[in-house]
């Protein structure tokens, strides 16, 4: 499901869908469509709504990950079980798994799938115990994972298990009866509490490894450390210069790389094609950069997200926060963590980006300022609550 507008990560979805947000330098659905590749999933059907082509351009027909993929274009929003009905035609004959576009997960699905092949429910939700469930549907189980009780995002007192919903359910083709056509119809809103009340059985499959679906910048910084860790070893693709510097792996190293005198790189990072690391410079570990980028003189960079052709000046500290496409940071800026910059901002000289702030695209933040609140650029939609 790649429907949503991702409205609760402005000001990084304002020219791409959430499942094409970068992680470890590749659109995040990328990763998804790997792991179910890897998974034994090859035949996979992808709704699409916001931005659609994006995802298209990042996927293509799936061959390059190992399976086929069809498309479904949603012309108006259909909430979650609306649009899998959409895509009714793809799905009927056997049970199908249902995943989120924007999931970053390393769950075992194909034992979630084979799991629900042994109950006798017509649903299973995939459940997984996290620590502030409030944001989420929550779910009461038996000894015998039958689901006795579901909550859509609790409110105080509310909260009787911590068990959230994944969004990732297998359906067995019968679920269709209980979906309507062109209506808007959401799995944890509408479909579960309906089968419910008609006494339709539906299953929980605990969930054990990593998870989140990437709705906020907190969120999109631990699914990118999580990927990080996956890097092993130091590989280098392509030629790299270095002047003195020192790299303590693991590190992902593109082509044309360049690394000046005394610069330091402690992994797990990854590193984009082209990208220029001046001298005494220290990039720490769990960050990544994009492709043509340049990191001036004595700057710092720790625990990142730095997007594609972006400027850090020297003298320049970035710690825990995201930079969209071509940003220029001039000299002397420090820039808090958790912060998130729009494409195409400039910071002047000696800039403080305060924590959990963030800039919207085309930005232009006057020299010395001391940003304390987001900053709105009013030729963008100024919203970021919702999906």
């Amino acid at each position: 499901m790649c429907g949503g507008e991702g409205t609760r990560l402005r000001p990084l979805t304002f020219e791409r869908p959430k499942p094409c947000i970068p992680i470890v330098n590749r659109p995040s659905i990328q990763h998804l469509v790997a792991h179910l590749s890897n998974m034994g999933f090859h035949e996979i059907v992808i709704t699409l709504g916001y931005l659609g082509s994006v995802i298209r351009e990042a996927l293509g027909d799936g061959s390059l990950f190992g399976v086929e993929i069809t498309y479904v274009q949603e012309e108006t929003k259909m909430g979650t079980a609306g649009s899998v009905k959409n895509a009714q035609v793809h799905l009927d004959g056997s049970p199908f798994l249902v995943v989120g576009g924007d999931h970053v997960t390393d769950l075992n699905v194909l034992e979630f799938y084979r799991e629900h092949q042994r109950n006798d429910g017509m649903v299973t939700i995939g459940l997984i115990s996290i620590d502030d469930p409030s944001e989420y549907g929550i779910a009461e189980l038996d000894a015998n994972y039958d689901i006795l009780r579901f909550k859509e995002k609790p409110a105080p007192g509310e909260i009787f298990s911590n068990l959230a919903s994944t969004g990732m359910y297998v359906c067995d083709p019968e679920v269709f009866d209980h979906i309507p056509a062109n209506t808007k119809f959401d799995f944890a809103k509408d479909l579960f509490p309906a089968l419910m009340i008609k006494g339709e059985r539906i299953k929980g499959w605990l969930a054990r490894g990593n998870w989140t679906d990437v709705g906020s910048p907190s969120s999109l910084r631990m699914a990118e450390r999580w990927m990080l860790q996956r890097i092993s070893v130091t590989n280098i693709s392509g030629n790299l210069s270095m002047k003195g510097a020192q790299v303590l792996g693991p590190v992902q190293l593109g082509d044309s790389i360049s690394l000046g005198n005394n610069a330091r790189v402690i992994g797990p990072v990854a590193i984009g094609s082209g990208t220029i690391i001046e001298e005494n410079s220290l990039i720490g570990p769990y960050t990544s950069i994009g492709e043509n980028c340049s990191i001036k003189a004595n700057s710092k960079i720790f625990s990142s997200s730095l997007y594609n052709r972006i400027v850090i000046g020297p003298n320049c500290t970035v710690s825990g926060s995201i930079i969209d496409n071509d940003t220029v940071v001039r000299e002397g800026c420090s820039i808090e963590n958790d912060t998130v910059i729009g494409p195409r901002s400039m910071l002047q000289r000696g800039v403080v980006i305060h924590s959990k702030t963030r800039l919207w695209p085309e930005v232009i933040v006057p020299e010395g300022t001391v940003v304390k609140e987001h900053v709105l650029n009013e030729v963008f939609d100024c919203r970021c609550e919702g999906s």
